[in-house]
């Protein structure tokens, strides 16, 4: 499979990914994962910043990187740059992916796409209890973390680990049925920002195949 189909999978629930890693939240001395989980869904707006993300099914390993950019809730633009280009835009109702190698778009509904996602946790509203439990993790390589377990079986998705440093959001680890692992990072984060509606709206490039599914 190529590995960026794989990659859409992730994301929709169908990200990767989705790992924040630094993505700074006001501090918060020794917060449990669980209650940091909360303030950053809470008190992050908007935010944008670079990321990295690694993917592995135990025997490959897949690196790429980009950008993103969100205003909650359901409004994000995941972009990656490296090794392919690859763009996912949610402007509050549907869901856009395209594929540049490929020149093909696809469009979906946003609640269908984003279901129990990590995009859910990052991007979404403060019901995080509807569709995860969530629970206290402890602490492993000097990180709080919180396990979240999808309530429904249509994503595959097993178990999203998130950890978090002196309150902020360090990382995200997305076990899959198939056991693989994508983790991804985060850096050069800015919050609360200005953000404008058209940030979020995608123009299929002439000639690009979209398919609305």
């Amino acid at each position: 499979m190529n590995p960026f189909a794989a990659l859409r999978a992730h994301l929709l629930g169908l990200l990767g990914v989705l790992v924040l890693g630094l993505l700074g939240m006001p501090a918060c001395a020794h917060a449990g994962g669980l209650e940091a989980l909360h303030a950053f869904v809470s008190q992050f707006q908007t935010a944008q910043g670079d990321f990295t993300q690694r993917a592995s099914n135990g025997h490959k390993v897949i690196e790429s990187s980009g950008q993103f950019i969100f205003a909650r809730p359901g409004r994000f633009r995941w972009s990656y740059h490296k090794p392919y280009e690859q763009v996912i835009v949610a402007d509050g109702e549907k869901l856009t992916i395209f594929d540049r190698d490929l020149n093909q778009v696809t469009v979906r509904k946003l609640n269908d796409a984003l279901g129990s996602t990590p995009a859910a946790i990052l991007f979404g509203d403060n019901a995080l209890e509807k569709s995860f439990l969530l629970k206290d993790a402890g602490s492993r390589d000097g990180l709080d973390w919180l396990e979240a377990t999808p309530k429904t079986h249509d994503t595959t998705f097993e178990r999203i680990d998130i950890g978090f440093r002196s309150g902020e959001l360090a990382a995200m680890e997305l076990h899959d049925a198939l056991g693989q692992t994508t983790q991804l990072v985060f850096s050069n984060v800015e919050r609360n920002i200005a953000v404008t509606a058209d940030t979020f709206r995608f123009v299929p490039p002439p000639g690009a195949d979209v398919l609305q599914n």
